[in-house]
């Protein structure tokens, strides 16, 4: 039998020749734009970070002003932001501004200096013996739970009303977080270097030099932070019961006089030095931090 052709499609369709074939022309090479996007987007979320926290100060600086301009609140409850601007510019230039707020100054530095060396004192002593801080930290627990004004008629008993008064009741303020957050840093300490110390020879106190107090310094400067912060909320208290010169002085002294818009003015100055405090210890922080990988993380 003759075996069945087999028919190629080359076969049934022959080729074309390659002369008549077309070629497409090669697509022309277009330059690719760059588009920043990333950059941009970048440019937009600081903008949007450095205004967001200017969002609701705005906001409350318009309710105050409408709220005096419609009527709603009464200029003697409220002065308008127009005259607490004029009372402003005028302790500026008369210069009672600068010597109040020297005066405040100089109280909070020296009673947050003592209130510092005495709660790192404290918290140190607790934090490297178990036996001190068992005897020490309850009673120290239920101090504190005693306000500025609590210890108030005691120390003008003991002090009197200059500055001695003052200086104690603000290093009492500062002495608070800062005892604490001292103790919680010698608690945390890291075993695991601890471990590696002790398989070196290291001593105890080798060991709380160059393990324990470096792995402390971010808890010691949240203390420290946080008991400036407390130094100087009780200054302006202390200022408003016994002082005869500073940021608390200027407040009992407007509202002595029915002069809310001096009164407004010494608590937006008095506001303002805080903030700039704050925002000194946050920069010092961050630089404190940099180059170290972040102990915790944030949700977002």
């Amino acid at each position: 039998m003759a075996k069945a052709q087999t028919i190629t499609p080359e076969q049934y369709a022959p080729a074309l020749p390659r002369d008549n074939v077309k070629r497409l022309p090669p697509s022309p090479t277009r330059p690719v734009r760059k588009v920043e996007v990333a950059r941009t987007s970048s440019w937009t979320t600081k903008l949007g970070d450095s205004a967001l926290p200017w969002l609701l100060p705005l906001a409350l600086l318009g309710l105050w002003y409408l709220g005096v301009e419609r009527g709603w609140l009464s200029e003697q409850v409220l002065p308008p932001p127009a005259y607490v601007y004029e009372t402003l510019s005028d302790l500026f230039t008369s210069g009672d501004l600068w010597v109040n707020a020297a005066a405040s100054l100089q109280r909070v530095v020296v009673g947050f200096a003592l209130g510092a060396l005495a709660g790192v004192a404290l918290g140190l002593a607790m934090g490297l013996s178990k036996t001190v801080e068992d005897y020490l930290l309850p009673t120290f627990n239920a101090l504190v739970q005693i306000p500025v004004l609590g210890w108030l008629p005691f120390a003008l008993l003991v002090f009197g009303i200059g500055e001695p008064l003052k200086y104690v009741l603000i290093a009492k303020a500062a002495m608070v977080p800062i005892t604490l957050c001292t103790l919680q840093a010698f608690r945390q300490a890291p075993k695991g270097l601890l471990e590696a110390g002790r398989a070196y020879g290291f001593s105890r106190w080798q060991s709380v030099v160059f393990i324990v107090l470096p792995a402390a310094i971010p808890t010691l400067f949240t203390g420290l932070r946080l008991g400036f912060t407390k130094a100087w909320l009780s200054l302006v208290v202390v200022e408003l019961v016994a002082s005869s010169e500073g940021l608390g002085y200027l407040i009992v002294y407007g509202r002595q006089l029915f002069q809310l818009d001096l009164v407004m003015a010494a608590v937006v100055v008095v506001g303002a030095i805080g903030l700039l405090i704050d925002r000194g210890f946050d920069y010092a922080e961050r630089r404190l931090h940099r180059g170290r990988a972040p102990a915790a993380g944030r949700l977002s």
